[in-house]
């Protein structure tokens, strides 16, 4: 069957088509568009691998980068029987890195506190709450996940960019899936090494990981439970972050699976425990805990062959009867350690721990009918 494709904004992307008869694949090598000039495009896919009713869409290599309508809302899918034999299609718009991004979905941001006191450090913090766009008109409660290193996931203008979770959210929230309230806690800057490493001197002298763990489960959740509509129960807690970030978050959700049953964790800093030494409790029947794993390709050349090992590590841990673990790993072959490929992975972290989702994930209604011409 053949495809023909026009579309009306060019650039050097490659266009591919995904659908039913490649597990929704968006950018499968496969299925890669042939170029004709600026704006079309055409591909010819044998009749033995399509199945008689097909579902398609077009990208440019992620759902990040998938087809827009001309107003740049969220196209239903393409559907067409095999016995048409040829068809041809028009995409107006392209997302670029998940966006645009549209006000009305953006989250609401709240300080929760400029000075939020931490008394097993003997130290302050400032922490926000970012909250569903709907949150002051509705009556529901939300799951909530814990990032580390608040400074440099959405604020403009941090040092080394930022995970632009804002955006990221609002875009969730468009797919009807932003539902969940983050709660950013900014690092001890000077401090944040010592905080983030659990009980290594030799990285950290003074390592007070164990502390900012209870600060973070004994003090900061039991607030935030108590002041915003949360659902308390650990399997809707998560906790996060990158780098040393994630290595804390590791940690956290180890040491506290009656609390934590999501991990979200980004090119975590596995050099810290190279033996995979990180100590767990022990309970009579295991808790099942989803982890979300991402490494990139180019963080050096031991980033991902740590990340490997430590999955071999999880299965053994899981055989041992010590955890139920459900992990999913994503390696980015061009993913260098930096906000944006972390801002790129965290739609697709959360839609997974958040949202189950193995199916299609932009075939979803919208939240609601926007945006006019």
């Amino acid at each position: 069957m053949k495809f023909k494709l026009y579309t009306d904004e060019s650039d050097d992307r490659t266009v591919y088509i995904t659908g039913n008869f490649n597990n929704w694949n968006p950018k499968d090598d496969q299925y890669k568009l042939t170029s004709i000039d600026a704006n079309n495009y055409s591909i010819d896919i044998s009749d033995e691998f399509l199945p008689s009713a097909i579902e398609y869409k077009f990208t440019k290599g992620g759902w990040e980068n998938v087809e827009l309508d001309q107003y740049g809302n969220i196209t239903p899918n393409r559907k067409v029987n095999k016995s048409t034999g040829e068809v041809s299609d028009i995409v107006k718009k392209w997302r670029l890195n998940w966006g645009p991004f549209k006000d009305e979905f953006f989250p609401i941001i709240e300080i929760i506190s400029e000075e939020f006191y931490i008394p097993q450090l003997d130290r302050y913090r400032k922490v926000w709450a970012l909250l569903p766009y709907d949150y002051y008109i509705s009556n529901k409660s939300y799951p909530v996940l814990y990032l580390q290193d608040a400074q440099n996931l959405f604020n403009e203008g941090s040092e080394y960019g930022n995970w632009e979770i804002d955006k990221k959210l609002s875009i969730l929230a468009e797919y009807g899936r932003g539902d969940v309230i983050i709660i950013a806690i900014e690092h001890g800057s000077q401090e944040r090494i010592k905080e983030y490493i659990f009980d290594n001197d030799h990285v950290a002298h003074g390592s007070e990981g164990k502390k900012y763990i209870r600060f973070i489960t004994d003090t900061l959740k039991p607030f935030v439970d108590e002041n915003y509509r949360t659902k308390k129960d650990r399997e809707n807690t998560g906790i996060g972050g990158s780098s040393l970030g994630a290595l804390i978050s590791i940690y956290s959700g180890f040491l506290y699976p009656e609390v934590y049953s999501k991990l979200l964790i980004f090119s975590p800093s596995l050099w810290v425990e190279p033996n995979n030494n990180f100590p767990m409790m022990n309970f009579r029947i295991p808790f099942k805990t989803k982890i979300y794993l991402y490494g990139g390709g180019k963080e050096g050349s031991k980033m991902v062959k740590r990340i490997r090992i430590f999955e071999e590590y999880l299965k053994k841990w899981e055989q041992k009867n010590l955890f139920d673990f459900e992990f999913k790993t994503s390696i980015n072959p061009e993913g260098t350690h930096s906000e944006f490929y972390w801002s790129q992975e965290f739609p697709r972290a959360i839609e997974w721990l958040f949202y189950d989702n193995t199916e299609n994930p932009v075939e979803v209604a919208p939240q609601q009918q926007s945006i006019k011409p």
